[in-house]
């Protein structure tokens, strides 16, 4: 009988390996490009929700041109903030595409943070003004360092405008994001100063199945771009009506969740972000247009991003190799 080993890769494992965020964002974009021209398999990903405003999904894909296969499971709790918790956990179980055993499980958070925060850059590369130089971010936390350090990558950033519930969480991003990107962090006291004059604005807290709906129509500014992480959650419905152009990273996905009850009052689709990166669908067409993509996060992406981690592990000698 074949005997298979497994390789268990820790948080600390899966950060020691230390992938790029440019690699990861190049990663996405050849991954959504596959996408695009039919070539990957990914079903909406089917959850439970043991608590309010609370999830555990299922992320499967398969990306024949990466041979990566996998599936994602995942949590986001935000009731764990009071608990001294990680908002989101879970697993990642890479399979051989070939014999379908399995190759890796590793810990997800590493990855689900680094390849939302890639993905939100290959959102602005194609629907963001190309000069774009200041940044809104709201919602402190990890999705709003990810965020950061992505964009970062792809613009020349003079300015973030931070804006957390909470001012510690505000003031201690800025310090670390002013030290690692050396780029000018302000801690903003309302949301509209994260929102107003900023080129980029990213909406990072947790995701709600009704909306709070705190930033209202007219904040977001003619030429903007918006990449809602957190569902419609911070957005007014008017608000997200005021673009010239609605997209999301996935159109199946996005209709699952309205049957699920989010998205109840959302504009009409423009285009899945796989259409605008392969050229079937318009990207950005003028310098005043208001742009959002509501990034719902994609098993693709993990599996990108997960292929990657496994080579350059195995290649590290990073790991601890299980029987199965």
């Amino acid at each position: 009988m074949y005997a298979a080993n497994l390789l268990y890769l820790s948080h600390s494992d899966v950060a020691a390996v230390g992938v790029a965020m440019g690699e990861i964002i190049e990663a996405l974009e050849l991954a959504l490009r596959e996408k695009g021209e039919g070539r990957v398999e990914m079903p909406p990903k089917p959850g439970i929700h043991p608590l309010p405003d609370s999830f555990i999904h299922a992320m499967p894909a398969y990306i024949p041109a990466m041979g990566a296969a996998g599936v994602k499971w995942v949590s986001g709790f935000p009731q764990n903030q009071e608990r001294g918790l990680a908002y989101i956990s879970g697993l990642l179980i890479l399979n051989d595409p070939e014999t379908g055993i399995p190759l890796s499980v590793m810990d997800c958070t590493w990855i689900t943070a680094a390849r939302t925060g890639a993905a939100t850059a290959v959102a602005a590369r194609y629907l963001a003004r190309p000069e774009s130089s200041r940044v809104g971010i709201l919602g402190c936390g990890v999705q709003g360092r990810t965020n950061a350090r992505a964009l970062a990558e792809l613009f020349s950033i003079e300015e973030i405008r931070a804006f957390d519930v909470d001012s510690r969480i505000a003031c201690d991003y800025a310090e670390a994001m002013n030290a690692e990107l050396g780029v000018v962090v302000n801690v903003v006291g309302h949301p509209r100063e994260a929102v107003q004059e900023c080129d980029i604005v990213v909406t990072a807290g947790p995701i709600l199945r009704v909306p709070h709906a705190t930033i209202p129509v007219g904040w977001l500014k003619p030429g903007a771009f918006a990449c809602p992480l957190d569902f419609d959650s911070y957005w007014h419905p008017d608000a997200l009506a005021e673009a010239n152009k609605f997209c999301t990273d996935d159109g199946e996905q996005l209709s699952y969740y309205q049957r699920a009850g989010y998205f109840q009052k959302i504009p009409p689709l423009h285009a899945d972000l796989a259409e605008i990166v392969c050229g079937t669908r318009s990207g950005r067409e003028s310098f005043d247009e208001r742009i959002i993509c509501c990034n719902l996060g994609l098993a693709l992406a993990d599996m990108a991003t997960a292929i990657r981690v496994y080579r350059a592990a195995v290649e590290a000698g990073i790991g601890t190799m299980l029987p199965l």
